[in-house]
């Protein structure tokens, strides 16, 4: 079976949200990826808890909590009453060690793929803006330099009408 068929990405981006400045997966949006319990999934991450350090996995404070579930609104929640554990990219990575099924392997190489896809993005957008400022720069002094060029050409013309006219030298026909 393909992963593709699996999990499509919209879905997957849909479950990715932006908690203490990283791209971070809710245990309840990974447990239904990949079709386990989320106490299962949480006892084998509790199980398994030094292969999760703080990099990869932590849990929401109730702030955090309290923030996210106001989002959604509460039906979404069910009776979860305990603050997720939330996985950043390589927390996701471990989990497919931890969990050892084959789904949990497919979902996992998705999920990394569309993260993947999520920093080439941001990257490319990056980029796009950097283009965009030095357009803008140099837009800015080009209309500058233009504005310079009329005010020169207002100071000749000023020039010009205050002078006296002066007399006109050079090859002269005979005007008969």
């Amino acid at each position: 079976m393909s992963e593709k068929l699996i999990v499509p990405d919209e879905v997957v981006m849909s479950k990715i949200y932006y908690i203490r400045g990283q791209k971070v997966m809710l245990d309840s949006d990974l447990a239904e990826l990949y079709e386990v319990e989320t106490k299962q999934l949480k006892r084998q991450v509790r199980r398994n808890i030094e292969r999760f350090p703080e990099d990869f996995m932590f849990e929401l404070t109730k702030l955090e909590f309290d923030n996210l579930r106001s989002q959604f609104g509460t039906s979404n929640w069910g009776g979860n009453r305990y603050a997720p554990l939330v996985f950043t990219e390589q927390g996701v990575a471990m989990l497919s060690s931890v969990l050892n099924s084959s789904r949990a392997i497919a979902v996992n190489i998705r999920i990394i793929r569309v993260f993947t896809k999520m920093r080439e993005m941001i990257t490319d957008n990056i980029s796009l803006k950097l283009e965009i400022e030095e357009i803008k720069k140099k837009l800015s002094n080009h209309s500058k330099n233009i504005e310079l060029v009329f005010n020169y050409l207002d100071e000749l013309l000023e020039k010009k009408e205050h002078e006296k006219p002066r007399k006109e030298i050079g090859y002269k026909a005979n005007r008969n």
